[in-house]
């Protein structure tokens, strides 16, 4: 029984390790939320910004997608916020995102009218100078994150999650803010990948376990 549990055990601790690797590659991307949207709707969005490196992260890059259109942000202690064309960029004023934390950054951006993909690139700046762009494709070591727009329900209003009415000049409530973070939280950041190799994992280590099995009676 021992030999068979120490085979089973050599089988399945690379397959661990590879699920905790992907685990940690995934949750540390940047990433904007919700993953879907509204076409023409103004949503409130978060980009979410963790410090992958043993140095701080002290400016966030966004460029903000063809076809949508970045109207107001929500202040954060410690950040500046400048607007050059698409690009928004939020600069430490202090110590910055240090190394096993993470920040929330929110704003509100109408959203393109047609129905489609849209790619949020961003760009990572480190307290050593080191950059990270985070805009390659789905599936890459550093992708950008993606929203898809869908075209709206029949009735419905232009306003998509936690959105306001830019017209009545009302600010946002608490509850308002509570229901949005909470709806960010519901939103996965994980990618697929994740979930397709612990399915692959459980599997493998089924079938090894069936394997060694057999040889033993055998």
């Amino acid at each position: 029984m021992n030999t068979l549990l120490r085979k089973i055990i050599t089988l399945t601790a690379p397959m661990a390790a590879a699920l905790m690797l992907f685990a940690a590659v995934a949750s540390a991307h940047v990433t904007v939320a919700p993953a879907e949207s509204t076409a023409g709707a103004w949503e409130t969005y978060t980009l979410k910004v963790p410090s992958e490196k043993d140095v701080a992260t002290v400016q966030v890059d966004l460029r903000i997608p063809e076809g949508a259109a970045f109207k107001q942000y929500e202040a954060v202690p410690g950040w500046n916020v400048t607007i050059e064309g698409n690009k928004v960029s939020w600069t430490a004023t202090g110590e910055g995102i240090q190394a096993g934390q993470f920040q929330r950054f929110t704003f509100t951006a109408q959203n393109p009218d047609t129905a489609g993909n849209i790619a949020w690139d961003a760009y990572q700046h480190y307290a050593d100078g080191s950059l990270v762009q985070w805009s390659g494709e789905e599936g890459s070591e550093s992708p950008h994150s993606i929203t898809g727009i869908v075209e709206a329900a029949a009735g419905s209003d232009s306003h998509s999650h936690g959105s306001m009415d830019m017209g009545n000049g009302d600010s946002m409530s608490m509850d308002e803010h509570n229901a949005i973070m909470a709806d960010v939280d519901k939103s996965s950041d994980t990618s697929p990948l994740l979930y397709i190799t612990l399915g692959i994992s459980l599997l493998s280590f089924l079938l090894a376990a069936i394997s060694l099995m057999r040889g033993k009676k055998e």
